[in-house]
């Protein structure tokens, strides 16, 4: 990452890519603590994927006077594929989705409810074997006024389970241990679980494995990388 003399601005590298996400993650965490206040010139940027966007949003969601100087093509164009203009966006709450880039199975009707934070705070359990992932989803819905819980693996989502209480599950499909078929299968052949809402979040798009995961008694499914928004509308549906 580019250093400059002031704090409060922060000139983003010009590649920042999927292997770049964590440590983006980390730097923006560290820069915002430093100054809340922080500036992201994006001018330079020539590759910029959605796991960064959306870093970069939750950022903008959560601190008032985040904003984002000069995009480059490259930058304007990676929010353009979310339906969002980045050279507007200034601070929390003034973006919006389309939602396009998700695809969701829902076993309700009617459209999503509207994304936001909640009187009531929810509980969601999130279980993924990838750190940026989860960040990334605590980023997202911490912000929208949700407690979040994490489990690394199948196995660690369940233990999490006997011991709390939740609303939702986020959960992966491919981990160690034990993938996440087997994680709603097991959760719905407990009486304590075998409503509890459970999204699927996995780069796996094929018909079939949404159909499994359907079988086993998942309550919808999406795939990575994730709209923000469109998650925490689904979440409000799930469990209003």
């Amino acid at each position: 990452m580019q250093e400059a003399n002031d704090t409060s601005r922060w000139k983003l590298p010009r590649t920042l890519d999927l292997a770049a996400a964590a440590g983006f993650l980390d730097a923006m965490h560290s820069r915002l603590q430093a100054d809340p206040r922080l500036r992201i010139d994006a001018s330079e940027v020539e590759t910029l994927t959605l796991p960064c966007v959306q870093i970069i949003l939750a950022a903008l969601r959560s601190y008032d006077q985040v904003s984002i100087e000069s995009p480059s093509q490259a930058c304007i164009g990676a929010f353009q594929d979310l339906g969002l203009d980045c050279a507007k966006l200034r601070g929390a709450g003034e973006s919006e989705s389309n939602g396009r880039t998700v695809d969701i199975d829902r076993d309700t009707d009617g459209p999503p409810a509207q994304a936001g934070k909640q009187p009531m705070t929810k509980r969601i359990l999130t279980i993924d074997d990838s750190k940026t992932i989860r960040d990334m989803l605590m980023l997202t819905l911490a912000d929208a006024g949700f407690e979040v819980l994490q489990a690394v693996d199948g196995r660690d989502g369940l233990d999490v389970l006997e011991r709390e209480s939740v609303d939702v599950v986020i959960t992966d499909i491919n981990m160690p241990r034990m993938d996440g078929y087997e994680v709603i299968r097991q959760m719905r052949s407990s009486p304590a679980h075998k409503t509890t809402p459970v999204l699927v979040l996995t780069t796996e798009s094929e018909a079939d494995k949404k159909n499994l995961a359907r079988q086993a008694g998942a309550t919808g499914w999406m795939v990575k990388p994730f709209d923000p928004d469109k998650l925490v509308a689904t979440i409000n549906k799930v469990a209003p």
